[in-house]
């Protein structure tokens, strides 16, 4: 189908572009003014348009489920720094609630440039097809798919495809996923994009990947019969080539943030040097606890600096090249190096791994008792070949090992296998087991956390007679169905708030990434953790409306905002300035960087709403995490940090510490497990408060029509809410 391209205006190409795999058609609509300037674009747009595609019945399988890909009005404009971000929506079939991640690469910036704000996928194809936006044809294709099950083989041909064909690689991005989304519920799309700058035996350019990996969006991909999705497309070019309603300012303040992010991060995280993965040695300090070692039972080892971004910067990251994800990206946190493997049909290969990021070195290393950095990257490697989600494999894999250190399963349970902490092989062999579905194991932990429950307690159950689920609910680390991301939370109760209820997918730090600032001294007190659990989540959720990147604003600490008074300054308020400066100058506003967060309120009522369509009455109920997360959940635990558990203890009962050391073990193990318990129900009620929620965390009418949301839900939603409420 051949469509007009319009010019754009303000940041947006003003079109969306639909497509029904079952029906075979395509259309580009308009996109709503309203719409647009109510849900701004990314996240919110995308979580609009799957509200109006789905019915409170629709299920994660169904045609109708939308796949959408979105993009903000300040994504893809190179003059800023961080502007690489886009959005994957669906409903998820790991949580059965919306499932939403972010992504990098040029993917979202491209579909904008081709001529669309978004991407809508419904039906389901009747065999594989790859689906071709070209934006220099303006024509929308869906065609037959290379018939390749792994994600990198997929590439090769798609590039070479495409480059026969005359397209510069540097004009062509795409979305893949791989054979592990077709056997699992978590699913990850590869984006990809050739970075010019990175040298290759001897020669410069290397295809290189960004992750959408949370909540399974692969598996909704790969559920439809889609391979691929390509965006051919070129830069825009001219004066004011984006439309900005003040070009001026808005290169100005990219020029500024430019320079914060210059002066700054040589200085102190370093992620020009060493990505995300810096962060393992802050998060296993001593007196933080925070850095998850088997399967969050611990939160610290001093076998971390082997696994820590200093290793990785010093050994086995390329450093020649950009490593920006896209133009005008001067932190360069994008890392990668060569790695070769051990392990499955291309054992004996040199590839390319881009990553580790913080997540995944952590769950494939820490969490899982693997200090060898190298089969951490293999990890990486393997899980975006085969298209899965590295943090819910690996969490799902640490899970499992501690059901075999406790006795839970056994050798027979897994087909021969042991899963032991620390044994490289064994892990290896269970990941290419899961990412395949080979053994009955494999398959349900596949299916994910809650499955994989309900396996191992009725495996055990016809073994020995007795019911397991309540002990392995202490340390199934999940909350709604999504495994939690690699952030040990007993010494931060704004964290355990943040998985509980702030982050509507799930146990994702993407919503409230508290727990840095908390364990630095940011919120003292209980009503300052309130507090963040509202003021960050606009912030954080509000950039991926608008296509941002979170790393900018929050991992490179803008100097002058240490001199503001009367405010929060770990929000790094100097730097939202710029921001805002950034959002004026596109859209042609004069709002203060909270004003312009505050809207982000609107999306995530939205989720908690079609989260309210899926769990009705009982939405509260799932807004709580394991015990495992909250505090010591055995005496052993309890004793590992027993002089902070016995202080906190002081404090908690009033006491003394004299007369708090002689009690036992199990005593104090369970009083405070029981007063922390207390602390997180008060501060998941106190968010229903602020939020406007009542007691079972379902926002009321009143709350819904002050925001304005109500009259942009269906019909069957408001009967549906309505009566919840009556």
């Amino acid at each position: 189908m051949n469509y007009e391209k319009t010019q754009l205006t303000q940041g947006y190409a003003g079109r969306i572009l639909t497509i029904d795999l079952g029906t075979c058609t395509i259309a580009t609509p308009a996109l709503d003014q309203q719409v647009r300037e109510y849900f701004i674009g990314g996240r919110g747009l995308g979580l609009y348009l799957l509200h109006q595609a789905i019915t409170p019945d629709t299920e994660p399988a169904d045609p109708a489920n939308p796949l959408i890909l979105a993009n903000g009005p300040l994504g893809g404009i190179p003059q800023f720094p961080g502007t690489a971000k886009a959005m994957a929506v669906s409903l998820s079939p790991l949580t059965g609630v919306p499932g939403v991640s972010n992504f990098g690469g040029y993917f979202g910036a491209f579909l904008k440039y081709a001529g669309f704000d978004a991407l809508t996928i419904t039906g389901k194809a009747a065999a594989d097809v790859m689906i071709v936006i070209d934006g220099f044809r303006q024509e929308v294709t869906v065609t037959e798919a290379p018939a390749d099950d792994e994600v990198f083989d997929l590439e090769k041909d798609i590039a070479d495809r495409f480059v026969q064909a005359g397209y510069d690689k540097r004009h062509i991005a795409f979305m893949t996923t791989g054979v592990g989304a077709a056997h699992t519920t978590y699913g990850c799309i590869n984006s990809h994009y050739f970075d010019a700058t990175k040298p290759v035996d001897g020669k410069k350019g290397l295809w290189r990947t960004k992750q959408a990996g949370r909540t399974g969006i692969g598996s909704v991909m790969r559920n439809k019969n889609i391979r691929a999705i390509v965006v051919l497309a070129d830069y825009p070019h001219g004066d004011n080539p984006y439309g900005a309603a003040d070009w001026e300012k808005v290169k100005r303040a990219g020029a500024q943030l430019h320079t914060v992010v210059k002066e700054v991060d040589p200085h102190s995280l370093k992620m020009h040097r060493k990505g995300s993965a810096g962060l393992i040695t802050f998060m296993s300090k001593h007196e933080y606890q925070s850095l998850p070692v088997h399967n969050y039972q611990a939160g610290s080892d001093d076998r971390a600096e082997q696994i820590c971004g200093k290793f990785y910067a010093e050994h086995l990251f390329e450093h020649r090249g950009m490593d920006g994800c896209f133009p005008g990206c001067n932190l360069r946190c994008t890392k990668g190096g060569w790695v070769t493997l051990t392990s499955g049909e291309h054992q004996g290969k040199k590839v390319w791994v881009d990553g580790p990021e913080y997540e995944t070195a952590a769950g494939f290393g820490s969490n899982l008792g693997i200090w060898n950095p190298e089969f951490i990257m293999e990890a990486n490697w393997h899980c975006d070949n085969y298209g899965i989600d590295t943090i819910t494999t690996c969490v799902i894999m640490a899970f499992l090992m501690e059901c075999f250190q406790r006795g839970y399963l056994t050798r027979d349970d897994a087909d021969g296998l042991e899963l032991a902490w620390g044994d490289e092989r064994a892990a290896l062999t269970f990941l290419h087991r899961v990412a395949r579905g080979e053994t009955e194991l494999a398959q349900a932990a596949g299916r994910g956390m809650a499955s994989l429950v309900n396996w191992i307690a009725a495996a055990y159950i016809a073994r020995t007679g007795t019911d397991l689920r309540p002990a392995l609910e202490q340390f199934a680390m999940q909350t709604k169905g999504l495994p939690f991301s690699l952030y040990r939370t007993h010494r931060s109760l704004s964290m355990q708030g943040s998985y509980a209820v702030a982050s509507d997918i799930g146990a994702h730090h993407a919503a409230a990434w508290l727990i840095k600032a908390d364990l630095q001294g940011a919120f003292p007190t209980f009503q300052d953790k309130a507090g963040a659990l509202i003021t960050y989540p606009r912030v954080r959720l509000g950039n991926d409306n608008l296509g941002l990147c979170k790393l900018p604003w929050v991992d490179v600490f803008n100097p002058a905002s240490e001199q503001m008074k009367n405010t929060d300054i770990y929000i790094n308020p100097a730097s939202q300035e710029i921001y805002a400066d950034f959002y004026n100058g596109m859209l042609g506003t004069d709002l203060a960087w909270e004003d312009i967060f505050a809207q982000t309120d609107r999306d995530i009522n939205l989720q908690r709403v079609m989260n309210v369509m899926r769990y009705g009455r009982e939405t509260g109920k799932h807004d709580w995490i394991p015990d495992r997360a909250i505090g010591p959940t055995d005496d052993r635990l309890y004793e590992a940090e027993k002089e902070f558990n016995d202080r906190e203890l002081c404090k908690l009962l009033g006491k003394p510490l004299a007369e708090v050391q002689p009690l036992p073990t199990t005593e104090k193990r369970a009083i405070l497990l029981n007063r922390r318990k207390e602390e997180l129900r008060r501060l998941v009620q106190v968010y229903y408060e602020e939020r406007g929620w009542n007691t079972s965390g379902i926002p009321t009418v009143a709350t819904l029509e002050k925001l304005g949301l109500w009259n942009f839900l269906t019909e069957a939603t408001k009967a549906k809410l309505a009566a919840m409420l009556s």
